[in-house]
């Protein structure tokens, strides 16, 4: 018999240490995740568990193993460019499901690796619950199993965080992103104990996101207390900081290689994808996928002067769908601009913000055109004489 007594027993802690045991001790107050369950289970290891100044229990029958769990893509399919879809509405404001089914397909045609609704750029938060369900079960329905789903599943509180991963896993959902909670303050220790409590109970693998701008930040010792979970696969980092992105990197993966850490900055795309991100969530790949997707390509393949150009040219796109209007309406009008109907905006706007809006989509019709794309709307800009960089 071999005994542990690590606070969190994953199954791959038991893949080292068992060596051919069939009994296994654990120690006081050490956890098994649902994982170690299953393998415990499925090898048919007897567990003993020995409290604290008493005599060592066993128990075979006691062993609940927690449900399948579906991985149709698998941890290693998280790499690439996930595109942080926006919700188009009709006149309405109702989902146009028409239309979000003409843009998901476009998408995956032009490249995307995969799909990420209800994330900021779907308006999540301006969506009902229902709204939610209807909006991951459409882009599941379209995309038809053919690349991953990262389906966003920040709810106002932690039973319906774990009711929203069930329905996304019914529906074939590879893995849910996960913010920390917004409004109330929490302590560190009550964010840990968050986060522990859903990977104990969760369904489906975990994206941990870390979006300092609209929640607390989710800091690099949480996430390396969180590691022996192994139902949370990675992070997605947010923050616009690339050192940060890089210590995390160094510090998690030392713990686990295969931790799946992504960028959700595009100005940082490149020198991310250099130093050994996953992949990332790009909104900017929602307007123009197939420059998003090559600039990823082309720094992972090491083409590095092409990989430089493209890093360059989206900047100006990027700035001009972040700044000086409401979030998200700059990549709406970004994707406007492409062809599709987004419909009216989910959050009210002044008669200022109204027509700088009109300006932007002359502003972001000039860039599209300079990159080579058609464009059939307004154009307010001067000849630049850049040479394009798509279809050529």
């Amino acid at each position: 018999m071999i005994r542990i007594d690590d606070a969190v027993i994953t199954a791959q802690t038991l893949e080292g240490r068992l060596a051919g045991e069939r009994q296994v001790e654990i120690g006081p107050g050490s956890k098994l995740t649902p994982s170690a369950q299953d393998f415990l289970h499925a090898q048919g290891v007897e567990i003993v568990r020995r409290e604290a100044g008493e005599a060592p229990t066993t128990s075979t029958s006691t062993l609940t193993p927690a449900p399948a769990v579906p991985r149709a893509a698998g941890r290693q399919a998280f790499a690439g460019i996930f595109c942080p879809n926006i919700v188009l509405f009709d006149s309405q404001n109702r989902i146009n499901h028409a239309e979000m089914e003409r843009y998901i397909n476009w998408l995956i045609e032009a490249g995307i690796h995969g799909l990420y609704p209800n994330g900021s750029m779907g308006e999540f938060a301006r969506l009902s619950q229902e709204e939610r369900r209807d909006v991951v079960r459409l882009v599941c329905e379209v995309n038809k199993g053919r690349i991953p789903v990262l389906a966003g599943a920040s709810e106002a509180n932690l039973r319906d965080v774990l009711k929203m991963a069930e329905y996304y896993a019914s529906l074939g959902v590879d893995a849910i992103a996960l913010m920390p909670p917004y409004y109330y303050e929490i302590s560190s220790e009550s964010l840990f104990e968050y986060f522990a409590e859903i990977a104990e109970e969760s369904p489906l693998d975990i994206l941990l996101c870390n979006i300092p701008q609209f929640t607390r930040e989710l800091s690099i010792d949480l996430l390396e207390r969180l590691l022996p979970y192994d139902r949370i696969c990675g992070t997605k980092d947010s923050s616009r900081d690339l050192p940060r992105l890089l210590n995390a990197m160094n510090r998690l993966r030392q713990q686990r290689p295969d931790y799946v850490v992504m960028t959700g900055c595009e100005e940082i795309v490149f020198p991310s994808v250099i130093m050994g991100v996953s992949g990332g969530t790009i909104a900017t790949s929602g307007i123009v996928p197939e420059v998003i997707v090559e600039l990823y390509e082309k720094a992972k393949s090491g083409d590095i002067e092409r990989a430089r150009e493209l890093q360059y040219r989206i900047l100006d796109l990027i700035n001009l769908m972040l700044l000086g209007v409401n979030f998200p309406e700059g990549f709406k009008t970004g994707v406007a601009a492409r062809g599709f109907d987004v419909g009216p905006a989910r959050t009210s706007s002044s008669a200022s913000e109204q027509e700088y809006l009109i300006k932007l989509e002359a502003q972001i019709n000039c860039v599209l055109a300079d990159m080579g794309y058609p464009v059939q709307g307004p154009r307010a800009c001067p000849a630049t004489n850049l040479p394009p960089i798509v279809g050529r």
